[in-house]
């Protein structure tokens, strides 16, 4: 048999594709290339020159007349060679933008009909390739196969920075740019820039407002398929990654693993700024604004910018007053289900969280982590002007408006300036004589709560703060603080 006709022989009586090794047919041409797979380490095709070995006749060809480092086809545009004249013509529309084949379903347009039909997979659901290990589907044989590198554990391209393996060469070369910092993919909208193209086309799906992606339960459209597939579970309430500690389910498997790392305690994601730790990659990025001062999303309403997208979507409830979660117990609403909750654990006095070194509860747990930094000592932000360091981000900022002599609340009565709101109301009470918060041990009045939960501590005898030289416990930081500069002969 010639080798035209080892490829593939087509039976015209019964519109069958029939494979010569195994005399085996298939209906389809993509159940042929699948059962193809299975002979993927013969390579029957052999160049005598060199004695390479290839798998299918036209690859051997195509090396025939391709002698090494011969690629006569030539991009006028940006010099890239290529060894088919077909190919230098698809690369060329990348210069050009055509993209000739439009998707009747989504109209959107491809620049290769291959990618067109690779696409359209999507609407129809149709995935040929299943993994026979975990029997997860792909539309494409090249996906399932570097998802079957998982199962085996190969992950043959690694990071020489950290170590971090790799089961592609194209994901080690992204992760890379995190340890360079390079980003070539910038948005002509806004110059953001990104480390790989797909998220740039995430971002500016999201600039567009495009969202080709509609949910047929309830017709909420998505910028992302991934993003629909997340939602569609809502409806269907399905959660099959379940976490072996507290049962919690997930709708990924990468939430489940992000959320694992609450029990474990792992932080894998450390800021070089100043050393903290994060669960998620996402969170340590949005933590290096802090350091940056990047401010990348603006509300359109009063120009005031964000660290994250999160932060600015609440804000954008206030012009629009939009506040649709309500407390059964005090009718206070709030933008986010998740602020309703925290203000919840008011009213039964829940604190969840608890400090070890002072047993202290909070109702937060950001709240306990900036607490527990009285303990350690731990100020992770800096003044620029001064060095001075602070616990939290807020403190610091009071602090700059120091060197800015920014004090813009006035007392009407004694024209005295403050740089808080807060402090100026609190000033305002020695004139109107209000002493809103009372005792109700000795019936003191106090002009402000934190007064009041200090004094308190004179008659529970609570002692938080405590000395790690020599024990002595404290009813106040400034106390301990005062304290210290014994042992230290600090004046």
């Amino acid at each position: 048999m010639h080798h035209k006709e080892l490829a593939c022989i087509v039976d015209k009586m019964n519109f069958s594709l029939i494979f010569p090794k195994s005399n085996k047919s298939f209906p389809f041409s993509s159940e042929l290339e699948m059962h193809k797979s299975n002979h993927k380490n013969e390579k029957p095709f052999t160049f005598t020159q060199c004695k390479k070995s290839f798998t299918q006749l036209s690859l051997l060809k195509i090396h025939q007349h391709t002698p090494t480092a011969v690629k006569p086809f030539t991009c006028t545009e940006c010099d890239k060679s290529f060894t088919r004249l077909s190919t230098l013509k698809t690369h060329q529309k990348i210069h050009t933008g055509e993209k000739p084949f439009i998707c009747s379903e989504c109209n959107k347009s491809f620049n290769q009909l291959s990618h067109l039909k690779r696409h359209k997979m999507i609407h129809s659901g149709h995935k040929p390739y299943t993994c026979t290990e975990c029997n997860k589907s792909f539309t494409q044989i090249s996906s399932l196969k570097v998802h079957q590198k998982i199962h085996m554990g190969d992950r043959p391209f690694r990071c020489t920075e950290c170590n971090k393996s790799f089961t592609q060469l194209s994901d080690l070369n992204s992760h890379q740019r995190i340890h360079t910092g390079e980003k070539p993919y910038t948005c002509s909208e806004c110059n953001r820039s990104f480390t790989r193209l797909s998220h740039l086309k995430i971002h500016q799906m999201i600039n567009t407002g495009d969202k080709p992606f509609t949910c047929t339960e309830c017709n909420k459209s998505f910028s992302l398929l991934s993003h629909l597939k997340r939602y569609k579970m809502i409806h269907s309430g399905h959660k099959p990654f379940n976490c072996t500690e507290c049962n919690k389910n997930f709708t990924r498997i990468s939430s489940l693993k992000t959320h694992q790392r609450m029990h474990t305690g792992e932080k894998p994601y450390t800021c070089s700024n100043c050393n903290k730790s994060f669960t998620q990659l996402s969170h340590v990025k949005i933590h290096q604004r802090i350091h940056t001062g990047d401010k990348p999303f603006t509300c359109t309403e009063c120009n005031k910018s964000f660290t994250n997208i999160s932060s600015l979507k609440v804000h954008q409830k206030i012009h629009k007053e939009y506040k649709p979660y309500t407390c059964t117990e005090c009718n206070k609403n709030f933008t986010r289900i998740s602020s309703l909750k925290t203000h919840q654990r008011i009213h039964p006095g829940e604190k969840p969280y608890t400090c070890s070194e002072c047993n202290k509860s909070f109702t937060q747990l950001s709240h306990l982590n900036i607490h527990q930094r009285i303990h350690t000592g731990d100020k992770p932000f800096t003044c620029t002007e001064c060095n001075k360091s602070f616990t939290h981000i807020s403190s610091l900022k009071f602090h700059q408006k120091i060197h800015k002599e920014y004090t813009p609340f006035t007392c009407t009565e004694c024209n005295k300036n403050f740089i808080l709101l807060s402090t100026l109301k609190a000033h305002q009470k020695i004139h109107t004589g209000g002493k809103a918060f009372l005792c109700t041990e000795c019936n003191k009045s106090f002009t402000r709560p934190s007064h009041l939960k200090i004094h308190h501590r004179i008659h529970t005898g609570v002692k938080p703060f405590t000395c790690s030289e020599c024990n002595k416990s404290f009813t106040r930081v400034s106390h301990l603080i005062r304290h210290q500069m014994i042992h230290t002969g600090y004046k």
